[in-house]
């Protein structure tokens, strides 16, 4: 089985935690060292350059898009499972799951001339009941300066939770300026988009998305990252891309969990395994000593 990837009890940052709460983003000032951002930007020089423009009003004719982030720098994994982003995740979603999943991990490039992206809030990306609980938290890590001019994130500061199911955009936004290294964090739930670029520079950022365990990811994190490429991940780093199950047999590989395939697996058949939540064993274990004390 892979190792549970949450903390026990964990810690996160109060002032960023409040923020979150009450206005839907939190900015870590410095969360990353520049020079580790600036290799890993270097490290998707390539990608960057050779990725296409993408198709549709939504994804931007003048915005390149890729994924993959973890097999194409080693240097991704640093922003994945970067601890006080994951305290901050882990505090907001584990009321409403039992473990986080990594939704994307997603380059963007925003060229110019590229025009403004329309508002959005990325939890609607599932037909499901808003407004109750979140379902997503992202991080917007900027590899270049994010400034108005040059398409960085315009954000509703308010617009989140119950407020998503207000009809009317609000009012006041604002694009607050980001530097390589920190990090914008966002509720699913808050409205957003990227502004447009009227520079002639290219507005370079990374997205890392976590949901909630029990949804479907944006990213299918099985095909980018197959057991052949997983294998050479931490226990954590695999049990996040969806390389654990969520109880109850939620992503379940012939009844058992998916890390089997990490392992010495050599295609044997498997007998199913029970993954159950305790209060789940705990009816299944009645229910069945109850057969037996009536037989």
């Amino acid at each position: 089985m892979a190792t549970k990837l949450t903390p026990a009890i964990p810690m996160p940052n109060p002032t960023a935690l409040a923020q979150l709460r009450d206005s839907g983003f939190a900015i870590l000032r410095g969360a990353l060292d520049p020079a580790l951002i600036a290799n890993l930007q270097a490290d998707l020089e390539e990608d960057f350059a050779n990725t296409p423009f993408g198709k549709g009003a939504f994804y931007g004719s003048r915005t390149r898009r890729f994924g993959r982030l973890l097999i194409r720098s080693p240097l991704a994994e640093r922003l994945v499972r970067h601890p006080s982003v994951l305290d901050l995740v882990e505090t907001l979603l584990l009321p409403f799951c039992e473990r986080i999943q990594l939704n994307t991990a997603q380059a963007i490039a925003v060229h110019p001339r590229a025009p403004a992206q329309m508002p959005h809030r990325d939890q609607d990306m599932w037909q499901a009941p808003k407004g109750e609980i979140e379902y997503l938290v992202n991080v917007m890590w900027p590899l270049t300066p994010f400034r108005e001019g040059n398409g960085a994130t315009r954000i509703w500061p308010g617009s989140h939770g119950r407020a998503a199911l207000d009809t009317e955009e609000p009012d006041e936004c604002l694009v607050p300026d980001l530097d390589p290294g920190d990090a914008l964090i966002m509720l699913g739930s808050t409205l957003h988009c990227a502004s447009a670029n009227r520079t002639t520079a290219e507005r370079r950022g990374i997205v890392i998305g976590y949901s909630l365990g029990w949804l479907k990811p944006y990213e299918n994190q099985w095909l980018s990252y197959p057991p052949g490429l997983a294998r050479s991940f931490s226990p954590d780093l695999a049990s996040l891309v969806g390389y654990c199950q969520h109880r109850p047999n939620l992503g379940n590989f012939e009844g058992q969990c998916p890390s089997v395939l990490l392992g010495s697996h050599d295609g044997r058949r498997l007998g199913a395994i029970d993954a159950l939540r305790p209060d789940q064993q705990a009816a299944v274990e009645a229910y069945e000593a109850a057969q037996k004390g009536g037989a």
